[in-house]
Order: C-alpha cells, then sequence, then structure tokens
C-alpha cells in the first residue's frame, strides 16, 4: 500500500471515529461533552417541546435535532424513531405530572381524600394540566397506529391508574362501601378510561364543558361505582362522608 493510500485510509477512519464521537456526545478532541443519558435527556426535553408546539404529526427528527442545538446523527445514535422519543417524552411527563401528587396520596389515611387528590389536578385549569393532555392526546394517537409503541412502557407510564387502584383496596367495604378488594383494578381502569374521554373533551373546547362541570361528572361517576359520596368540586380536598341511607 503506498503512503498516499494509506493516508487517505488513516482520514476517513479518522473522520468515521469523529462522527462517531461527535454523535455520542464526545467532544473533538477527545473530552466528553454530555454524558449519553444527559444528550438523551437534552433530546427528551426538546422533543417535548416541538410535539407541544408543532403536534406530533408535524414533529420531525430534524424538528427535534434543531431544538436541542445537535445533528440529526446525534439524535439517531440515541433514538431509531420519533415514536420511541415519544414514549420517552411520556415517561418525563408521568413523572413530572404525578410523582409528588401519588407520593401524597400513597401518605394520606382517607381514601376518599385519596381519590379526591388524584382526580383534581387533571381538570386544574392551568398550563400544566393543558399541557400534559395535548401530549398524552398525541401519545394515544399514536399507540392507536402502532399498539406496539407503549408495550414496553406500560408500567412506567400507568402510574396514576396504579395509585388509584391500591387507594380503592385500602378503602374497600369502608370508605367506599359498593367496592369490594376483587374490583379495585376494575373500576380504576374505569375511571381512569372516563377521566381520559372528559379530559379530551374538554381539551378541545367541547361547548358548555369546563373544569369544574368535569370534575362534577368526575364525582358522580366514582360515586356511583364506589358508592362513596365526594361531595363537590374545589381545589380543596375534604374528608370522606358516610353515604346517606336512601
Amino acid at each position: 500500500m503506498s503512503v498516499g493510500a494509506a493516508g487517505g485510509t488513516g482520514a476517513a477512519a479518522a473522520a468515521d471515529a469523529a462522527g462517531a464521537a461527535a454523535a455520542a456526545g464526545a467532544a473533538p478532541g477527545g473530552g466528553l461533552r454530555r454524558k449519553p443519558a444527559e444528550r438523551r435527556a437534552q433530546i427528551v426535553e426538546a422533543a417535548r417541546g416541538v410535539i407541544l408546539r408543532e403536534g406530533l404529526g408535524a414533529t420531525r427528527l430534524r424538528d427535534i435535532a434543531a431544538e436541542a442545538g445537535v445533528s440529526v446523527g446525534t439524535v439517531t445514535y440515541h433514538f431509531e424513531s420519533v415514536a420511541e422519543i415519544l414514549n420517552e417524552v411520556v415517561v418525563l411527563e408521568t413523572a413530572r405530572f404525578y410523582s409528588s401528587i401519588i407520593a401524597a396520596v400513597d401518605a394520606e389515611p382517607d381514601p376518599v381524600a385519596g381519590v379526591r387528590m388524584l382526580v383534581e389536578p387533571l381538570f386544574a385549569a392551568t398550563d400544566a394540566s393543558d399541557e400534559h393532555w395535548r401530549l398524552w392526546s398525541d401519545y394515544w394517537t399514536a399507540v392507536a397506529r402502532k399498539p406496539a409503541v407503549a408495550a414496553e412502557y406500560v408500567e412506567r407510564i400507568r402510574v396514576w391508574e396504579a395509585c388509584l387502584t391500591r387507594t380503592l383496596r385500602r378503602g374497600a367495604g369502608g370508605a367506599f362501601p359498593a367496592l369490594t378488594v376483587g374490583r379495585a383494578s376494575e373500576v380504576a381502569l374505569k375511571l381512569a378510561a372516563y377521566s381520559d374521554g372528559v379530559a379530551t373533551q374538554l381539551a378541545q373546547k367541547a361547548p358548555g364543558l369546563t373544569s369544574e362541570l368535569a370534575l362534577e361528572w368526575m364525582w358522580v361517576f366514582a360515586g356511583h361505582e364506589t358508592g362513596a359520596r365526594f361531595g363537590g368540586t374545589g381545589t380543596g380536598v375534604g374528608r370522606s362522608e358516610s353515604p346517606t341511607p336512601e
């Protein structure tokens, strides 16, 4: 092999190595700019912003890369597709929106108060609630088209329903006189499905539907399934009330 050919081969190899290093987050001189976990988190955060602004259907890898200030190659090094990134966005959103709520509910001795603590934030007229439902709406659309998208993320994103199941079990036969322990997971799924539907209508500005009315509907539905009286709407969490005999 000639010296010239060897030099050319070496230059190509160096270029390939530099490209791989850049994708992994390493600086050209060999210093690490960001750890892989940090780079992934940066990309996911950027994707959240793009999806909220443009909608999932209009979001492309190049949009996410531009938002994150990295190359498309860096994005594809860490994620195979927008669908994979969306899963991580929803996991991030779930942790941010629910973590403190779930910790408080698990520590709450009154199961009825616990249910109120889980449900009320879903229908709060806040930017956080609005963004939460917009992201979930896009996620449901993606999962409906490709169910496998969510398969490995089920436990990480259904934490609200899991917490509700635990809360219902604590009150079964007591605070929730119409509920048995065996039906707790079924009722939790019903309440999750109902809240998702009501929230979607609320997000779509259905005529006459307000956050207050949505909560009233939730309390009626929850009362029917559990036998508990949840009282009126409001931000405060009231203690359970024993049902009044008919």
